[in-house]
């Protein structure tokens, strides 16, 4: 079974290419073709819709193909899995697949336009406001797997956020703020977002070149000093280990590191 979605961007609607030809609509069985209707028997419920001759069908000319999995939660990529490709660039066969992520805003049809975006003349006014994130990695996934940092941050959890979003204006200078961070009551962070090589707003305008920023994205802005990767027998957490971490006027967060 073919199954694709049509219609303007943003508006496309759920339809299935019968063997014959024919486009039918969908709509009446899912309202999309995404991670929901995948997971939760949307495919058996179109193929028994089908076989029932229930569903309307839809007008082909001059209609819009639209990606067949609407708005994807990730886009995993492994690079240089072909032999010719490694050898055309001069690369080694690599060990463990390399491995990539692509922003789910990079998915557009099969025969889109692909733009090439420029950044925001003005980024600060396009931020909602700031909150604290909590960047945990894996080291070793980051470091020794792998040449992609993806697989060692993109673990379940890595990402505690909050506990609030404090409006931009309340803020107010960006670069104004204190970072404080402890592990089991010991001082490992202490730093001030004025020591940032690059200011939010700067951050802002070189991502937008190169991705879709939309609202509600959340971008890190880096760490001050103090992770174990840096410090005398790198103390990476344990199990157990509790963390607790805040940035001036944004809120804290307390993480108790457990065993999955």
């Amino acid at each position: 079974m073919k199954l694709l979605r049509v219609g303007a961007p943003g508006e496309e609607r759920p339809a299935v290419r019968t063997d014959d030809g024919r486009l039918l609509d969908l709509s009446s069985v899912a309202s999309d073709i995404d991670g929901a209707f995948l997971a939760g028997g949307g495919v058996g419920r179109a193929r028994a819709a089908v076989a029932g001759g229930e569903l309307p069908e839809l007008e082909t000319e001059g209609l819009r193909v639209g990606a067949p999995v609407a708005r994807p939660g990730k886009v995993v990529c492994v690079g240089l899995n072909y032999r010719d490709h490694a050898a055309e660039t001069g690369a080694q066969i690599p060990l463990r697949p390399v491995v990539f992520m692509k922003d789910p805003g990079t998915v557009v049809g099969p025969y889109d336009e692909v733009l090439i975006h420029a950044g925001p003349a003005a980024a600060r006014t396009v931020i909602a406001g700031y909150a604290v994130s909590h960047d945990v990695s894996a080291r070793e996934f980051q470091l020794e797997y792998s040449p992609q940092w993806d697989l060692g941050k993109s673990c379940e959890t890595f990402n505690p956020l909050g506990p609030w979003l404090v409006t931009a204006d309340e803020v107010g200078d960006p670069q104004n703020l204190g970072l404080h961070l402890s592990v089991n009551g010991v001082k490992r962070q202490g730093g001030h977002t004025s020591d940032t090589i690059f200011p939010v707003d700067r951050i802002v305008s070189y991502l937008s070149q190169y991705m879709v920023l939309e609202p509600g994205d959340v971008i890190n802005t880096g760490t001050p000093a103090g992770v174990a990767l840096g410090l005398p027998g790198t103390p990476f957490l344990r199990a157990g280990d509790r963390v607790e971490l805040s940035v001036d006027g944004l809120g804290s967060q307390r993480q108790t590191f457990c065993q999955a």
